[in-house]
């Protein structure tokens, strides 16, 4: 039988459980407490003895590890690969900015959306994760930083689409916010959607503060689906439409991402366009160098290029910015580092750890 995640628990939920063991409610806090600080059950010394050996025998605290570390050296960014408890990896990045420590997280093995210039999805859907793992993965995060330093925002930007985990997700995300817990305010994390319309109107209700970021990539229905088929799903014109009944909702601005492809949709024309469709909205775009993936035939743009598309939006008074390019040498773009340890098997990929310390240097 599969011992059960605390992490994946609410305060009450493990009182719950606890109780079943014979244990007082106070316990729960306790234990809480000491699983969003990262700790084992060893490690909860304000616990009895026989309970910490209980709950070693009968529970999970954190259901993940790391597999290995690749360190920039254009940069302060590093990207961790996660082996979860059936096998699967899968992959996040700390990056360093003036403001705070970030953390891109995954929220699905893999993804089924079918983006044409992510690497994410070239093996399709395996699994979604659970917030208890979600969780765990940020706590690993913060045991890999420096003693004054925590994650102090998230982008759920990793591989997977979050609206097509919504549960978990949204677990996750008032796990990660509770203020017993690691208390991460929710303006400071970001949901990045390719665009899933009626997830987008029900989040709207959820209460959830975050900054909602939309993959658009496109400014018209018919090169959208071209680089992403969810957009024959869902128009353009439904999309924005679930986007402002959101800012109506919530009244808080959406994200616009524009992943900038040579040839493709960088022409000032596209930036005409992209202008009519967003004027009048509470919104911003983040102009975004598209990470080469070999397995994709597209490339990114130039940093000239970047900088007429967005020069080109200001002029037509749209707010935008252009994303700082980040891990591009260590494989940054989202699901390239699972890919290279699916191509090396586990067994070659536990061997990385040439110097002894699980960091494979680029």
């Amino acid at each position: 039988m599969t011992k059960p995640v605390l992490l994946q628990m609410f305060p009450e939920e493990l009182a719950a459980w606890l109780k079943e063991l014979g244990q007082p409610a106070f316990r729960a806090g306790q234990v809480f407490g000491w699983l969003h600080k990262g700790a084992g059950f060893a490690e909860m010394t304000n616990l009895p003895l026989a309970l910490r050996e209980q709950l070693d025998q009968q529970a999970q605290a954190n259901p993940v590890s790391v597999i290995s570390r690749h360190r920039s050296q254009k940069e302060d960014t590093v990207k961790l690969l996660f082996s979860l408890a059936d096998g699967h990896c899968v992959e996040g990045v700390l990056m360093r900015y003036r403001y705070g420590v970030t953390l891109c997280l995954s929220t699905q093995v893999g993804c089924r959306m079918g983006c044409s210039f992510c690497a994410s999805t070239l093996e399709g859907l395996a699994r979604n994760l659970s917030a208890g793992e979600m969780m765990g993965m940020v706590l690993l995060a913060n045991a890999e930083l420096k003693d004054d330093e925590r994650v102090h925002n998230i982008v759920l930007m990793g591989s997977g689409e979050p609206f097509d985990n919504y549960d978990e997700v949204v677990r996750f995300l008032r796990l990660v916010s509770h203020p017993k817990g690691l208390n991460i305010g929710l303006r400071h994390i970001s949901l990045s959607t390719c665009g899933l319309t009626e997830q987008i109107r029900r989040f709207a209700g959820e209460g959830l503060p975050v900054t909602l970021s939309v993959s658009l990539h496109a400014p018209d229905d018919a090169l959208r689906a071209q680089m992403m088929p969810v957009a024959r799903a869902w128009p353009m014109d439904a999309l924005l439409d679930a986007c402002r009944y959101y800012i109506q909702q919530t009244g808080r601005r959406v994200v616009f991402e524009y992943a900038l492809v040579d040839g493709v949709n960088n022409q000032p024309e596209h930036a005409r366009a992209l202008a009519a469709r967003l004027r009048g909205m509470q919104c911003h775009v983040n102009l975004i160098p598209l990470n080469h993936v070999p397995e994709r035939q597209l490339r990114g743009v130039t940093r000239g290029q970047a900088d007429a598309f967005l020069q080109a939006l200001q002029e037509l008074h749209i707010s935008a910015t252009l994303r700082r390019e980040m891990g591009d040498d260590i494989g940054g773009a989202c699901g390239q580092l699972r890919r290279r340890h699916l191509k090396k098997g586990a067994d070659a990929s536990l061997a990385v750890a040439l110097d002894g310390t699980g960091e494979e240097k680029q």
